[in-house]
């Protein structure tokens, strides 16, 4: 374990306090995660899912990626026992009256299929509400299998499986965070808990890795969109909502699924910077303002700049933005950049940023290369 995995839980693992009353989350438990600047990669949004657990008695495996933060109701009771909003297994018993302990080998898992391939960068167990059923230890295990395999051909002994989260303890009624520094690009992760509980909810913060061939079939698509490789660097204010938002897969479906800001009181103005999926040449774009209907943007310009150290150039000049509208530009020259910049005025928010293009012959290069240094 690193110095970092050590310091990012240490603060906050062991016993919770068994629930008093009130607010469940008063004496809840977590920290700064520096690496939840990254994209969840097992967002549901992006296409993630809980594919097969070894057993899910009292909870369903499927809440572990619930987008929410786990709810608690201390009346909420069925035929199987305390009815809890996360992946909860029975307890594991020995093998006999003499052994009546589980052995240290048991241990229940899940498999979690990500939404996009890429690099995990962090990891965060919460184990919210969850005082005296949590798991001594969890271990999270990753790999890299093409197409979509069943769980019978992910648990076949032929699969490699790396480690990201060596065998660990864990607190209650905590997020347990773990920096990861593993260099590899993962498609499935093994989520382990030793030797038995439950978990409220995971989530996989990294950078996305697209499969460059997917993207050379495609031809167009959309070169800042997260779930092709693109990613948002920095933002002048997150106050309300993640910019992430503005490259999630499909349309805004309520308001605080795009990126708002607070109010200024200045004469400035609010902005996202990001990096598209390699070196791309963009023909058309789109602003979306969905749900935005009293806080959206009143007017937007894009740029972009080719390479860390190229110049911004204006792409789409101060435009007038209208409430809740899907804006769309066809560009009268194609512009070829790495990055790009959505600055609004003077704030408010936009709900989705799409730019769409086809990546140049040194983009496609740069990105087949790096897909096959992290193993892809």
């Amino acid at each position: 374990m690193t110095a970092l995995h050590q310091s990012s839980w240490a603060s906050f693992t062991g016993d919770a306090n068994p629930y008093g009353g009130g607010d469940p989350y008063a004496d809840y438990r977590t920290a700064d995660f520096p690496f939840t600047q990254h994209a969840n990669l097992a967002d549901r949004q992006l296409g993630a899912g809980v594919i097969a657990a070894n057993d899910e008695f009292f909870a369903q495996r499927e809440n572990l990626l619930v987008p929410e933060r786990a709810e608690f109701d201390p009346e909420h009771f069925g035929h199987k026992g305390k009815i809890m909003d996360g992946w909860e297994t029975r307890r594991r018993r020995g093998a006999s009256a003499d052994h009546p302990w589980p052995t240290e080998d048991d241990h229940d898992w899940a498999l979690i299929r990500l939404g996009a391939p890429g690099v995990v960068r962090g990891i965060v167990v919460d184990t919210a509400h969850f005082r005296g059923n949590y798991p001594q230890a969890v271990s999270v295990e990753g790999t890299s299998v093409a197409g979509s395999p069943s769980p019978e051909e992910l648990l076949a002994d032929d699969v490699k499986w790396t480690t990201l989260v060596p065998r660990t303890a864990v607190g209650g009624h905590a997020a347990n965070g773990f920096a990861v520094d593993v260099e590899q690009r993962f498609t499935h992760l093994r989520v382990n808990q030793h030797p038995d509980g439950g978990i409220a909810r995971l989530r996989v913060y990294g950078e996305v890795v697209p499969d460059p061939k997917w993207l050379a079939a495609l031809g167009t698509f959309d070169v800042v969109a997260l779930e092709n490789g693109g990613r948002v660097e920095d933002a002048s204010n997150l106050f309300y909502s993640p910019a992430t938002n503005t490259i999630q897969p499909g349309r805004s479906r309520k308001m605080d699924d795009g990126w708002e800001t607070r109010r200024r009181r200045d004469r400035g103005n609010d902005w996202i910077r990001y990096r598209l999926a390699a070196q791309s040449e963009i023909r058309a774009l789109e602003i979306d303002t969905a749900y935005l209907k009293g806080n959206s943007a009143g007017w937007a310009s894009v740029s972009v700049k080719d390479g860390e150290n190229g110049e911004w150039t204006e792409i789409l000049p101060r435009t007038r933005l209208q409430p809740d509208t899907n804006h769309r530009f066809v560009l009268p020259t194609p512009a070829v950049g790495t990055h790009a910049r959505v600055d609004i005025f003077p704030d408010g928010g936009i709900s989705r940023l799409r730019l769409f293009g086809t990546l140049t012959q040194e983009g496609a290069t740069h990105l087949t290369a790096h897909h096959q240094e992290l193993g892809g």
